[in-house]
């Protein structure tokens, strides 16, 4: 079929709320007029999503990772993308529904899983989704390269400007508004 499929967010919405009632292991995403799909987690990857919760919980108990929580995302915020946590002041998704605006989202986190479409997906497509809405930083955890890689300074047709990569084990400064240095030596034990 050499043609493309053209899909409204109105339809794509009605799309996952279903998959979410009934195929309770899958959750879809939006992006760049894409589905995608994201499989369940292990449990190595459900750790490392709740690794950068207890760091921030003793330095700046005001904020919460919000794992699962959908963003509208891109410069039209014709985008939904669920990430593996979104960082946001304590209570910022009350009544917003399954798809929140963005704004006041610091920062979002993604752990790469061992499917096919991660490379794409977590290095490629959601990066500049998550620019384009103009969320301060993104931190990508990637289990396959045991590195972690922080992208920040968005900008909404370009992307993030500045990129840091760093492998498992070392200091990781978060710049404002997150504001805080993340020791990643515990993640070691986690790749699988």
């Amino acid at each position: 079929m050499g043609g493309s499929c053209h899909m409204l967010v109105e339809e794509f919405e009605e799309i996952a709320a279903f998959a979410e009632r009934e195929i309770e292991t899958v959750g879809l995403e939006f992006v760049e007029g894409r589905i995608g799909a994201r499989k369940a987690t292990n449990g190595n990857h459900g750790t490392v999503v709740a690794w950068p919760l207890r760091e921030w919980m003793s330095v700046r108990p005001g904020l919460g990772l919000y794992p699962g929580a959908g963003l509208k995302v891109g410069p039209q915020r014709t985008g939904r993308v669920v990430p593996d946590g979104a960082l946001a002041p304590i209570g910022h998704f009350s009544g917003q529904g399954d798809w929140a605006e963005p704004d006041g989202v610091l920062m979002t986190v993604e752990v790469t899983s061992h499917d096919s479409d991660t490379y794409h997906r977590d290095r490629v497509e959601k990066p500049l989704a998550y620019a384009t809405a103009n969320i301060p930083a993104y931190l990508l955890i990637d289990r396959v390269n045991t590195t972690v890689t922080l992208h920040s300074d968005p900008h909404p047709e370009i992307g993030y400007r500045t990129i840091r990569r760093e492998p498992f084990g070392a200091k990781l400064s978060l710049p404002d508004p997150v504001g805080i240095e993340l020791d990643t030596e515990r993640l070691k034990q986690y790749v699988d």
